[in-house]
């Protein structure tokens, strides 16, 4: 009984819906009858989106949704202009590169998931004109794309280190788009664990000879690599400027900033100052002003070309506690700010932010907004100075 009780209700119930399931979707235009509830037909925009994937371009999250290229492609493989040459749609100025390794992270890893979550964390922010300069990076002179990130061994940081060596000789292997302001791309990577900057070293060099490197971190990472336990483990984050030195690829105009976790020996300060840096520690901040800091940081540097490199963890574990080495007594987001805002009119070659491991963020994403927010202020000091002449191999 109670189950023709049922099934007479379930009949009655899908005659009273019939109606509108038929109706579904169905427009009468003339009559001003059912609005359309299935998707309208495809526009010229969307047909232009699914052609976009279809052809193996962007379908991922960019820096601050700038344009993706594929610059690890060869130029010649690019679009060619009616007199058969190379298309300047194919060239950029200032590319961003992602390096997602940490396999030379000493303490706590993840910062390979650092170049996905500062470009994540980019989409919240408002890109516009700086308050503080004026300035729109992606609307001035430089033509600035996404290039994506490096296919990284996860299982050996030589092979990963070597293929980011190769990354970089590929982005920066073309003209630029406007070479009258710079002869070759410079690139903005995102890390990844410090390590990573000895590639983009490498390749700065190739183009631009020495540089002064400036140095944001809490660590020297000059350390000396008499004491490691193998060859292979002589190579980390904490020694990647010391192989720089070694490799010849710095000049001894070189500075830390923000400097204040312990050395290990008293050998590591002459090691340091024989690597060719200059220490600014995180509280001398307090007694000499941001002026004061920027200041020595422009007499030390001078007229060379400059890379400078930031380690999130200059920044105290308050304003950034996503990383793999935190120390308390670091600067605030403000400070560091106004410090590479002090830096305007340097020689800047080449930059990166790094060692941001998201596994370690709050939900709103601290730390990798506070990255972004430094991301914008060097892609800023990079168009506010074009580089001008570089090294350019036959393509």
């Amino acid at each position: 009984m109670l189950d023709r009780s049922f099934l007479c209700l379930l009949v009655l119930w899908l005659c009273w819906c019939a109606p509108a399931i038929a109706g579904y979707g169905a427009v009468d235009e003339d009559s001003g009858g059912q609005r359309r509830l299935m998707p309208p037909p495809a526009t010229a925009a969307v047909r232009d989106e699914f052609d976009a994937m279809r052809k193996g371009m962007q379908t991922f999250n960019t820096f601050a949704r700038l344009p993706y290229m594929n610059c690890f492609a060869k130029e010649v493989e690019g679009t060619t202009d009616e007199d058969g040459k190379n298309s300047s749609s194919s060239r950029y100025d200032i590319a961003i590169l992602g390096a997602p390794h940490d396999i030379s992270a000493t303490v706590r890893p993840g910062a390979r998931f650092g170049p996905t979550d500062i470009r994540s964390a980019s989409l919240i922010k408002s890109i516009g004109y700086s308050v503080f300069t004026g300035r729109h990076p992606f609307r001035d002179w430089a033509k600035v794309v996404d290039c994506g990130n490096v296919r990284m061994s996860p299982l050996d940081k030589l092979v990963a280190l070597r293929t980011l060596d190769r990354a970089h000789e590929a982005v920066t292997g073309r003209p630029a788009a406007h070479p009258d302001r710079s002869a070759v791309p410079r690139v903005l990577m995102l890390g990844g664990d410090h390590s990573t900057t000895l590639s983009a070293l490498r390749s700065v060099h190739q183009r631009w000879g020495k540089v002064s490197v400036v140095h944001f971190d809490s660590h020297i990472d000059t350390w000396d690599t008499e004491e490691a336990v193998s060859e292979y483990a002589k190579l980390d984050h904490g020694t990647f400027l010391y192989f720089a030195h070694e490799e010849g690829l710095i000049l001894d105009s070189s500075i830390h900033v923000g400097i204040r976790a312990p050395y290990y020996s008293h050998r590591d300060v002459p090691n340091d100052r024989r690597c060719g840096f200059e220490t600014v520690t995180a509280r001398d901040i307090d007694a000499v002003g941001i002026r004061g800091v920027v200041d020595k940081i422009r007499r030390r540097v001078g007229n060379s070309s400059v890379y400078v490199t930031v380690d999130i963890d200059v920044l105290d574990p308050a304003f950034a506690p996503a990383t793999g080495t935190p120390e308390p007594g670091g600067w605030s987001t403000r400070e560091l700010l106004s410090v590479l805002h002090g830096l305007e009119g340097l020689h800047v070659v080449g930059s990166d932010v790094v060692e941001v491991a998201p596994a370690y963020d709050s939900n709103s994403q601290t730390t990798a907004l506070t990255a972004g927010e430094v991301v914008m202020s060097l892609l800023d000091l990079m168009v506010a100075s074009p580089a001008g002449n570089a090294s350019l191999p036959a393509l």
